[in-house]
């Protein structure tokens, strides 16, 4: 571990009560879940509980129940405090991957009436220099969003080969320059240039050619930023094991919610949800073709130009809705 990223690890503890975040589609969301007084939901990725206050709202005080995820401390600290004055929330520290296991020991599989996915990072999280997950103000080289567990990016960034940070920058981030970002990389780790995520963002800036970068409109860095951020997360692999029990833990009539914020995200929702709705027909001819295990509810829904102008970081999210009907999940 090298000197800058241990001091960043002794920074103070960011106020996370001193932040204001404004959660995605908030309203859109909660009404699709159709929220019944006496249900049980699940919001799957708490942040700061701003989809999860609204859908409380909507719960009867004594018949209602929601359960809450997320693998964030900082999420944690919020959702205990939310708990303590309130018996129908339950807290689980952990990742929505570990989604059906979870409700299993509960005994709640099958018996949930909603479940709420809003996908990616958090804003406090971007926001905070310290968790390294933004290009704009130094940071450490982390991006875990459990900072307990798992590898941060400076130790990977530490040992992978050229061909593997090129992959992961072109695979994730669909970043067409990413072999020359890699080389540029690779080089300034031999150099101990790379020591935080300011320059990190300055090293992929140089290796990008400006009339290349000013077409895009975007922060050079930008795309390779996202790809690390994923793949030190394993965000798609998270989210196929949540979507491989998410229909276990949803009772018929349950509706699930999706919220997605970047292609490669709402490809995998979109062909779950089709697969489960219009399943494909049987080989044998004259077989019985399989009941849909969903219905999809209504088109894909983005935010609007009210929630862009006081929210831009809901530009690229796309909402899909599907109900749980009382077929078997349809297979592979």
């Amino acid at each position: 571990m090298n000197a800058t990223f241990a001091a960043f690890q002794r920074a103070p503890v960011f106020d996370v009560e001193s932040y204001e975040h404004a959660p995605v589609l908030a309203e859109a969301a909660v009404d699709a879940l159709a929220v019944r007084p006496d249900g049980c939901y699940v919001d799957a990725t708490f942040g700061r509980g701003g989809h999860s206050r609204r859908i409380l709202e909507r719960l009867d005080q004594q018949r209602g129940r929601l359960i809450v995820f997320d693998q964030d401390p900082d999420a944690e600290r919020v959702a205990c405090e939310l708990a303590a004055g309130d018996q129908r929330l339950t807290f689980i520290r952990a990742s929505f991957a570990e989604l059906a296991s979870r409700m299993a020991g509960l005994g709640l599989l099958g018996r949930v009436d909603g479940v709420l996915f809003d996908l990616g990072v958090s804003s406090p999280q971007f926001d905070v220099a310290e968790r390294g997950f933004s290009f704009r103000r130094a940071g450490p080289l982390d991006m875990r969003m459990n900072p307990d567990a798992g590898e941060p990016l400076s130790a990977w960034l530490a040992r992978a080969s050229h061909g593997e940070i090129a992959s992961v920058i072109k695979r994730l981030g669909d970043e067409p320059m990413a072999g020359r970002i890699a080389g540029a990389i690779v080089d300034a780790r031999v150099e101990g240039r790379l020591t935080d995520t300011a320059r990190l963002a300055d090293i992929i800036k140089t290796a990008v050619p400006a009339r290349f970068a000013q077409a895009k409109r975007i922060h050079p860095a930008t795309r390779t930023f996202q790809a690390f951020r994923i793949h030190i997360n394993d965000e798609l692999g998270a989210l196929e094991d949540a979507l491989a029990g998410v229909l276990s833990v949803l009772a018929p009539g349950g509706r699930l919610v999706m919220i997605s914020f970047h292609s490669l995200e709402d490809r995998r929702v979109k062909r779950f949800m089709r697969h489960q709705a219009r399943p494909p027909q049987p080989v044998v001819p004259m077989a019985a073709a399989p009941a849909p295990a969903l219905h999809l509810i209504g088109k894909p829904i983005r935010a609007d130009q009210a929630e862009l102008a006081t929210n831009p970081r809901a530009r690229s999210a796309i909402m899909r809705v599907a109900e749980r009907t009382a077929a078997p999940e349809v297979s592979a």
